[in-house]
């Protein structure tokens, strides 16, 4: 089984994913980490780089083509991405996508506490430069709940819970 897990910063995508590539003993690949790697090899913080991206699609589409890749080739994968199940959707790939929103101001406060120097307008800006670059580079908007088989709002449960949901949800859909 393939699970991609979309959804913007802060959100618990990467929490998420980490707790169920555990529970299902499944390999977990996080975009966001390929992002901030590629972050660091070009000497950026994650907002000027996603500046950078902006004005450069390779950024994206190479990062793309790698999660493609893997969710093409990968069976008991968990794959965090924006645009993992947008990309396993319009690439007809089987696979159980979720998405998990977020308030803006749930997202500012996890993501103030997850990373000490950033402030809320950084934490704006880089939203709004996602949404940007997928709408000029795709034509989408990744917040389009249509692709997705679950969405779950992560406001006002603990990640535990987030993942007992998904798991829960999961293992009905198996039996």
């Amino acid at each position: 089984m393939i699970i991609t897990i979309s959804g913007e910063s802060g959100s618990g995508k990467t929490t998420a994913g980490n707790l169920l590539s555990d529970h299902f003993n499944y390999k977990f690949f996080s975009g966001g980490y390929f992002f901030r790697e590629k972050a660091k090899e070009y000497g950026m913080d994650l907002i000027n780089f996603s500046k950078y991206a902006e004005v450069h699609p390779e950024i994206d589409h190479e990062e793309d083509a790698l999660l493609l890749n893997l969710i093409k080739d990968g069976d008991n994968i968990v794959v965090e991405s924006r645009l993992a199940g947008y990309l396993s959707y319009k690439n007809n790939i089987k696979a159980y996508k979720i998405y998990l929103s977020t308030s803006r101001d749930e997202r500012i406060k996890r993501l103030y506490s997850r990373d000490k120097n950033i402030d809320k307008q950084d934490i704006i800006e880089r939203s709004r430069s996602e949404i940007k670059r997928y709408m000029v580079f795709y034509g989408i908007d990744y917040r389009d709940f249509s692709y997705y088989d679950l969405i779950i709002n992560t406001d006002k449960y603990k990640p535990e819970e987030v993942s007992e949901l998904i798991i829960d949800r999961i293992e009905n859909m198996l039996c």
